[in-house]
């Protein structure tokens, strides 16, 4: 797994690439928690995750759960088709709010 952080807007953007699994979701959490933890909109970029588990599920449940108790935005983008097939499969795609990119999460907010 490896990842990039950006900025657009008022938004921390984490794109997030290659395999979050046992292995490398602690990475993925502790970067989630981290951008929440300064108090900052974070979203997750998915487009290039070849493959996620159910740890990797559990870092952006945390982070979803972390945002609404501290009143932040959170969301996913540009999700790969492996990264939806397993959000479908645990129905979670009806709980996070998914964007195909950043600009379309920010023209939602207008």
């Amino acid at each position: 797994m490896e990842y990039e952080i950006k900025t657009e807007g008022q938004y921390t953007i984490l794109m997030i690439s290659g395999e979050v699994d046992l292995y490398y979701s602690p990475r993925a959490r502790e970067q989630i928690l981290k951008h929440l933890g300064d108090k900052k909109h974070l979203l997750v970029d998915l487009s290039g995750v070849e493959y996620i588990d159910s740890s990797g599920v559990a870092s952006l449940v945390e982070g979803l759960q972390l945002a609404k108790s501290s009143q932040l935005e959170f969301g996913l983008i540009g999700v790969s088709d492996a990264a939806m097939q397993v959000l479908q499969l645990a129905r979670l795609d009806k709980v996070f709010p998914i964007h195909a990119s950043v600009s379309e999460r920010l023209d939602s907010n207008k």
